[in-house]
């Protein structure tokens, strides 16, 4: 399954960054904003991965209805997306072996593509300040299409761009998303054991199995193609 893999694309938040506590800032700068109390960053773990809509309705619902929460949504995203912006990248940190990951798979002449259900202007910044933009050839955010992870339209776009087949095209993320988007897509998907996954246990995602770290993907890489 792994032999034969010419790129790779791997997610961003909770698989090479862990954004979780910029998020804790930027969502809690927003309720102080509606004058709503902090929240933990337990609970923005259990929120975060299917994009920023999904994030702020998640949020708001805390404190509102269904109603509520659709009269508050535009405010509450504006406030969010300013302060996010604000503060991107300054309370984030790369996981360990990333940078280490991302060379050796570029030593293996790997085409590299950055999947992230996070928005591009966003996305854009936080790699650049990371020292990860220039591993990638490719970089989609989730308004870069009309639909993001968990749909393969985002990785079958990589597919297209690189003129690879899926099956030659590993994805490693950290949640189910990530793995639906590559069944789908008909690419093999590793996760990793430390990222967010809405909250679930990372056993429960159905993947073609769990590295410690992108280096152990890069050795896992390196060895089958030996074969």
């Amino acid at each position: 399954m792994f032999n034969n893999i010419n790129a790779v694309i791997i997610d961003l938040d909770g698989t090479m960054l862990d954004t979780a506590p910029d998020f804790l800032v930027a969502i809690n700068r927003m309720r102080n904003d509606f004058s709503l109390t902090p929240i933990t960053l337990a609970m923005v773990k259990s929120m975060v991965g299917k994009g920023s809509e999904n994030l702020i309705t998640r949020v708001l619902s805390l404190d509102f209805d269904e109603a509520g929460v659709q009269q508050h949504f535009a405010q509450g995203m504006a406030s969010y997306q300013r302060h996010y912006l604000d503060i991107n990248g300054d309370h984030s940190t790369l996981y360990p072996e990333v940078i280490e990951g991302l060379q050796a798979m570029q030593a293996m002449h790997l085409r590299l593509a950055c999947v992230t259900n996070k928005p591009l202007a966003f996305a854009i910044p936080l790699m650049q300040k990371k020292g990860l933009s220039s591993y990638f050839e490719l970089t989609f955010g989730g308004d870069s299409f009309p639909r993001k992870k968990p749909d393969p339209l985002p990785l079958l776009e990589v597919s297209k761009k690189f003129g690879i087949a899926p099956s030659h095209i590993l994805a490693i993320g950290d949640s189910s998303n990530d793995a639906i988007a590559a069944r789908a897509a008909g690419c093999p998907v590793l996760t990793v054991p430390y990222g967010y996954n809405h909250g679930e246990a990372v056993q429960t995602i159905q993947s073609d199995g769990i590295v410690g770290t992108l280096l152990e993907a890069a050795r896992l890489l390196a060895t089958e193609n030996q074969h």
